[in-house]
C-alpha cells in the first residue's frame, strides 16, 4: 500500500492553479505583442524579442493546466461518486459557462476580428444579431466563423470535459486490480526514471504525430494535442496524494529544474544558429517539457504548500477570470489603440485594464448575482450556517469545481 499525504487542503495545488492561469493572462496580453506569431488582434507595437519568453513559457504552461486538472479530478472521484454522476457534474460545471462563453462572453472577440479582417462592417449590435443567428460569415471573418459561432480561448473547457469524463468512465477498471498496478508502478518512480520514463509517451507523440496533426482547438481534429493532453492529465490523476511520490518530487526539484534549464537553453540555441533538424528538436522540446513540470511541481510542493492568504479569494475568482481575460484584452487592446501610447506604456495600461476588469465584474458582479454564479462555473453562494457546518479535510481544487 502506498502512502498517501495527509487529509488536509492541498494548497500547493491550489497555488498552483491560480498562478497557471495567471500566466495565462500574461501570455494572451503577449500574443498580442509577439513578432510573427498569428493571433486574433496585433498591435503595431509587435517585438522580436518576445518570441523567446513566450516559447519558454509556451511549450509546458497548458500542460500544467491538464496535469493540474488531472490532480484534482483524482479528489474529486475519492468520495466515491459514481461514474456516471461525476460525468453530470462535469457537464453542468463546464459546459454550461461553455455554452454562455460561446454566446455572450468572446462574442465581441470575434467581433473585433471580423471588424479588423474587413469581413463585417463596424456595429456591434448587428454583429450579434447574426452572431446569435450563427451566421453565414465571409470565409475566415473570425476564428471559428466556419461554425457559425466560436470558442476561442474557452477551446479547454470541451477538452476538459471530454477527458473527465473518458477517465469517469474507466473509473471502475483504475479501481480494480489491474488500475492498482498501473498506480503502483508510477508511484513507484524514483530518480532518473521519474524524470525520463513519464516523458516516453510524450516523446512518442512528439516524433510520430506532431508533424502530421498540427494544432487546431476544434476538438474533432486535434491528432496531437489530443494524445498529450490527456496523457498528463491521467499522471495527475495517478499523483493524486501519494507521499512518496510527492516527496521525490520535491528532493528532485533543483535537478528537474537544472535539466529543464539545459533542455531549452539546447533547444534555443539550435533554432538561433537555424540548425533544422526537426526529429532532435521536437525530442529536446517534449523532454524539456516534462522536465519542467517536474520541476513546477517539486517547487510547489516545496514552497507553496502553506495556506497562502489569498488562496480562497483565487479559487473562486479562477473560473471567471479565466472565462472573461481574454475579451477583456482585446477589447482593451480596440479602446487603447486610437491613443497610441507607445511600446512601453500601451502594455501596461492594457494589463492594468484586463486585471481591473476582471476583479470589477468577478468581485463586483459574478460573486454577488446568484444566477451569474453557474454560468461562470461557481457553485451557488454558501450560506451562512452552511459556511459553519462545512466540515474540514481535503478540498479538490478543479477548474469547475467552484471550490
Amino acid at each position: 500500500m502506498q502512502p498517501t499525504l495527509p487529509a488536509r487542503r492541498r494548497h500547493d495545488i491550489d497555488a498552483l492553479r491560480a498562478l497557471a492561469f495567471g500566466l495565462l493572462i500574461l501570455y494572451h496580453l503577449g500574443m498580442y505583442y509577439v513578432a510573427g506569431w498569428p493571433w486574433h488582434l496585433k498591435s503595431p507595437h509587435e517585438a522580436e524579442w518576445l518570441r523567446w519568453p513566450m516559447q519558454f513559457v509556451n511549450i509546458w504552461r497548458m500542460d500544467l493546466v491538464f496535469l493540474v486538472s488531472g490532480i484534482a479530478f483524482g479528489f474529486l472521484s475519492k468520495g466515491g461518486t459514481p461514474p456516471w454522476r461525476l460525468v453530470g457534474q462535469r457537464a453542468w460545471r463546464l459546459l454550461l459557462p461553455l455554452v454562455f462563453g460561446m454566446y455572450v462572453v468572446v462574442s465581441y472577440q470575434a467581433y473585433a476580428q471580423a471588424v479588423d479582417n474587413g469581413a463585417v462592417a463596424p456595429g456591434f449590435l448587428a454583429f450579434m444579431q447574426r452572431y446569435l443567428a450563427r451566421g453565414p460569415w465571409p470565409r475566415g471573418a473570425f476564428d471559428g466563423s466556419d461554425f457559425g459561432i466560436t470558442w476561442m480561448h474557452l477551446w479547454y473547457l470541451p477538452y476538459l470535459f471530454v477527458y473527465s469524463a473518458a477517465l469517469a468512465l474507466l473509473l471502475p477498471w483504475l479501481r480494480g486490480s489491474a488500475g492498482l498496478r498501473l498506480s503502483t508502478a508510477f508511484h513507484s518512480l524514483r530518480g532518473w526514471k521519474l524524470l525520463l520514463l513519464p516523458a516516453l509517451p510524450l516523446l512518442l507523440y512528439a516524433l510520430l504525430l506532431a508533424p502530421r496533426f498540427p494544432a487546431t482547438h476544434d476538438l474533432l481534429h486535434d491528432g496531437y494535442l489530443h494524445p498529450l493532453y490527456i496523457t498528463v492529465f491521467v499522471y495527475g490523476y495517478l499523483m493524486g496524494t501519494n507521499a512518496g511520490l510527492w516527496a521525490e518530487l520535491a528532493r528532485l526539484r533543483h535537478v528537474s529544474l537544472a535539466v529543464a534549464l539545459a533542455l531549452v537553453g539546447l533547444f534555443f540555441a539550435l533554432r538561433a544558429m537555424q540548425m533544422d533538424v526537426p526529429w532532435l528538436l521536437r525530442a529536446l522540446r517534449t523532454l524539456y517539457l516534462w522536465s519542467a513540470l517536474a520541476a513546477i511541481l517539486g517547487l510547489a510542493h516545496r514552497h507553496l504548500n502553506r495556506p497562502w492568504p489569498w488562496l480562497d479569494w483565487a479559487n473562486e475568482s479562477v473560473y471567471p477570470w479565466y472565462m472573461l481575460h481574454q475579451t477583456l484584452i482585446i477589447a482593451g487592446a480596440v479602446l487603447l489603440a486610437p491613443y497610441q501610447l507607445g511600446p512601453q506604456l500601451e502594455p501596461a495600461m492594457l494589463l492594468a485594464f484586463t486585471v481591473g476588469g476582471c476583479w470589477l465584474l468577478t468581485d463586483g458582479l459574478i460573486r454577488r448575482v446568484r444566477w451569474l454564479r453557474p454560468l461562470f462555473g461557481l457553485k451557488p453562494a454558501a450560506r451562512p450556517a452552511q459556511q459553519q457546518r462545512k466540515p474540514a479535510g481535503p478540498v479538490p481544487v478543479y477548474l469547475g469545481s467552484g471550490e
